[in-house]
């Protein structure tokens, strides 16, 4: 189950979310969220554990849990949508022979 993990301390790297779920069960896969041009992290990131009983439990006793004075939030994340390639150009005025 992949789950979202928001309102992380930004001081927060991969290693300590990993070492809080794993708290709760086998984690597969841990990654945070960096901003694209700076590089910091944005304050939050995706969990991925394979039993999903685990991961209900972690969701359970870490959702709202104080971390470096944030309170988490913890939920089953949901499919990525399709936001699309970017804009479109405009028409390209014209018209004039």
């Amino acid at each position: 189950m992949r789950m979202y993990v928001g309102n992380m301390p930004f001081s927060m790297n991969e290693t300590e979310l990993r070492e809080l779920f794993e708290n709760h069960g086998t984690v597969d896969s841990v990654n945070i969220i960096t901003d694209r041009d700076t590089g910091r992290p944005r304050g939050f990131g995706f969990v991925d554990m394979a039993d999903d009983e685990a991961a209900r439990a972690a969701m359970a006793a870490l959702d709202n849990a104080s971390v470096g004075g944030r309170n988490l939030k913890v939920n089953e994340a949901r499919p990525r949508n399709n936001r699309g390639g970017g804009g479109g150009g405009g028409g390209g005025g014209g018209g004039r022979w």
